[in-house]
């Protein structure tokens, strides 16, 4: 059993990283979207194999279900949505891809050696099971001990959100409006008869010239 779950590790955890260098190396916005999508599904996979259940429902319900979805909003309220013709990557792109990744072992390299992987065992008589944080712990420690890095992140979310609506709304004013079949029609016709030449009072236009036929 211990086999097949570090198996199915080492596949999710290439599925969570090769989704997010995809994201991030496509030329279409919208492929990169869906990269990123596939790259959190990943990742409540990654909870599932930790019998985190809990955690891994919110990641799909708020990550793929909303933080996706608004990302596939914002990207439908710009202009340019394909790339094509644009370049995305500078040509030393892997300098920063290695910059990326010294940092991240930067941080991640003293966790693992100076943290204590001790399970704590369970109190009560044998055979009670392990405490674990369940909805109630998790609300408390959003409304209790972590209330002002809570109310600081909605207040960010919030001011996010009405950017992108200030965004939105500036370029559909710039956007140029496209006209109708009967639109166009009726502006064709004002335009003709606007650079029309006049002619006087009690004249009528000369008629047009009847055209030679060919030998």
């Amino acid at each position: 059993m211990a086999t097949l779950i570090q198996i199915l590790f080492a596949l999710v955890s290439a599925l969570v990283i090769g989704a997010a260098v995809m994201s991030v190396t496509v030329r279409n916005v919208i492929h990169s979207a869906l990269w990123l999508i596939a790259s959190f599904f990943g990742v409540g996979a990654l909870y599932l194999l930790l019998e985190a259940e809990f955690i891994a429902v919110v990641q799909v319900l708020v990550y793929v279900g909303a933080i996706s979805i608004l990302i596939l909003f914002a990207i439908m309220l710009t202009r340019q949505v394909t790339g094509e013709g644009v370049r995305q990557l500078t040509e030393r792109w892997w300098l920063a891809l290695l910059v990326a990744a010294l940092l991240f072992a930067a941080v991640i390299t003293p966790t693992l050696f100076n943290h204590q992987w001790n399970v704590p065992l369970p109190t009560g008589p044998p055979g009670t099971p392990e405490p674990v944080a369940g909805v109630a712990e998790l609300g408390a420690g959003f409304v209790i001990d972590f209330l002002l890095q809570f109310e600081v992140a909605g207040v960010l979310l919030t001011v996010a959100l009405i950017g992108a609506i200030v965004i939105a709304f500036e370029e559909r004013v710039r956007r140029k409006k496209v006209l109708t079949l009967a639109e166009e029609h009726a502006l064709r016709k004002h335009m003709a008869t606007r650079n029309a030449p006049e002619q006087p009072s009690g004249e009528t236009a000369p008629a047009p010239a009847p055209a030679k036929l060919s030998d």
